[in-house]
């Protein structure tokens, strides 16, 4: 099974704000657009990923995605990210009704390719499927099989509604790459010691000084 991949990013004004106000400063809005090029580069190469739909309302960064080859959609106004997911997953299937659809956070700046696919592969297993994020509290992707509805639970305490609304809790190991978000300085030293891509790399190391190894 090869999937569609609804991908949901902020205005970059407003994203990334705990990094921008931590103690190290950091500029969210650079971050941000890096890990977003960085996360969909790395979808667009996996094998089990047959395209990307950005949902966005910054233009720069919707310019940016589609140089890369994502398909970018428009983010409707006022409704939230599960608001917006939901449009993306419903534009992709306005045109393919049987896709297989899940969500991915923009900000999975470590993504490997070969780690994205052992996940969808899983995934495809099940009505859907969820990943749990490296804090175990939050989600990465949520997946639905063709015919299924998305019906995403997003923002906060997202693991347990998710498992709760009769998801699959998606277990592998060794797929560290699909669970390290980034909204903290500590997340953005643990998706450094994995390995980012080339535009999280080039940002961080301008603004980032060594600190210890994160836990």
């Amino acid at each position: 099974m090869r999937w569609t991949l609804v991908v949901p990013l902020k205005p970059l004004a407003a994203a990334k704000s705990r990094l921008a106000a931590g103690a190290g400063r950091l500029p969210g809005p650079a971050l941000a657009l890096a890990f977003a090029l960085d996360t969909v580069g790395a979808a667009l190469a996996c094998g089990s990923v047959r395209d990307v739909a950005v949902v966005t309302r910054d233009g720069r960064a919707g310019a940016e995605l589609a140089a890369l080859g994502a398909r970018v959609l428009a983010e409707p106004p006022g409704g939230g990210l599960n608001a917006a997911l939901a449009h993306g997953a419903h534009s992709v299937r306005a045109g393919r009704p049987h896709a297989a659809v899940a969500t991915l956070n923009a900000d999975l700046p470590a993504l490997r390719p070969a780690e994205l696919g052992r996940v969808l592969d899983f995934a495809a297993e099940f009505p859907r499927a969820f990943l749990p994020d490296a804090a175990g509290i939050g989600t990465t992707m949520l997946a639905a099989a063709p015919g299924k509805e998305l019906a995403p639970a997003f923002e906060g305490r997202s693991r347990a509604r998710h498992r709760a609304s009769g998801a699959w809790e998606i277990a592998l190991e060794g797929v560290d790459s699909v669970r390290q978000d980034v909204d903290t300085e500590l997340d953005l030293r643990a998706a450094l010691a994995l390995g980012v891509g080339p535009r999280t790399a080039a940002v961080a190391a301008g603004v980032l000084m060594p600190g210890p190894p994160a836990h």
